[in-house]
């Protein structure tokens, strides 16, 4: 089964020499206005959500950038170390997404990453471990009784989880496309997965019994969904903390201000003190990732003082009447001459 290769630089609408700092601010301008939040049509800017931010995730980090681009000139150039037929070539050792192994091929849907990145960027969906039954415990209880029975094989696979869903938990619709390798035959099957509240980048979520089928009487394997969290244009992730930036005007960073920040948690009042500098934090207790049932972490909001790009005349004139009468010196530590 072929593999569709992804042009990432298209999705972001960037060229291939784009600069690290040119790739962050087209996602941050793309996943802005295709955040499922704030499109009207909800269901499209879903799936255009889920691709900026599996196109920034390779193109973000330089070593996957390097392996993408090494990638697309060997299709460009029909080397044959891309094989979209057999895409393992890059030595995971997979059973599903394209390949085929004894326990046959797997493909999800619904889990927010194509194939194309699962099979060359991610854990490998579909990828088998504990294929030897004897690494098996149930096997060696068993062993002297039945050499025959064996445990199914367990399934891996990634699901990209969005800040809304790690915020309030989540129930996903995942799709399994198992291809036998014997046969070819494919038979679709679908589970509805609860994402719980709090889960952590790294975790896996289970799916018991859903993994590969056991071998006379033998258990079935599991289905282990290893959880990435998708960028959100706004809020950076430390643990169960937030992170991001609250943009100033010159007179609310010097007089104070209450200004109105959107979070992942809907609309709150801010109260920043009057002389609050570029780079402070504020903190905002408890408006975080869940740390646990009854606790959250924290959101921090680093000032950013903007300044306008060009003056009307009458603003013009007040900000030389302010130069004019204020005493501050911004360089105080150099000498006028």
């Amino acid at each position: 089964m072929a593999v569709e290769f992804k042009d990432y630089y298209g999705v972001l609408g960037v060229t291939p020499k784009a600069t690290g700092d040119e790739i962050k601010k087209a996602f941050r301008a793309l996943a802005r206005k295709y955040h499922p939040d704030v499109a009207k049509d909800k269901k499209a800017a879903e799936e255009m959500f889920k691709e900026i931010n599996e196109a920034n995730e390779v193109l973000s980090n330089p070593e996957s950038r390097r392996k993408f681009d090494q990638l697309d000139a060997d299709r460009k150039t029909g080397a044959e170390t891309w094989s979209p037929q057999n895409p393992g070539h890059t030595g995971t050792r997979s059973a599903g997404r394209g390949a085929t192994s004894d326990a046959g091929g797997v493909q999800f849907d619904g889990t927010g990453l194509s194939d194309f990145f699962e099979q060359f960027f991610g854990g490998g969906a579909g990828q088998t471990r504990g294929a030897s039954p004897f690494g098996s415990p149930e096997f060696n209880e068993s062993r002297m009784r039945s050499e025959a029975t064996r445990r199914g094989h367990d399934i891996q696979g990634d699901i990209l989880i969005t800040l809304d869903e790690v915020l309030k938990g989540a129930l996903r619709v995942i799709s399994v496309r198992r291809t036998h390798a014997h046969s070819g035959r494919e038979e679709p099957e679908t589970y509805r997965v609860r994402i719980p509240k709090g889960v952590v980048a790294g975790q896996s979520i289970r799916v018991k019994g859903k993994g590969g089928e056991g071998a006379n009487g033998g258990s079935a394997g599991d289905i282990y969904l290893r959880v990435r969290y998708a960028e959100h244009p706004d809020w950076q992730v430390s643990v169960s903390d937030l992170m991001g930036v609250l943009e100033l005007a010159p007179w609310e960073a010097v007089l104070g201000a209450t200004v109105q920040v959107l979070t992942l948690d809907g609309r709150i009042s801010v109260k920043v003190p009057a002389g609050f500098q570029q780079g402070k934090k504020l903190r905002i207790r408890g408006k975080g990732l869940p740390v646990d049932a009854a606790n959250f972490g924290d959101l921090y909001l680093e000032a950013s003082i903007q300044v306008p790009v060009s003056s009307g005349k009458e603003e013009e004139r007040l900000w030389k009447e302010l130069a004019g009468a204020s005493p501050f010196n911004p360089r105080p530590s150099q000498l006028d001459v």
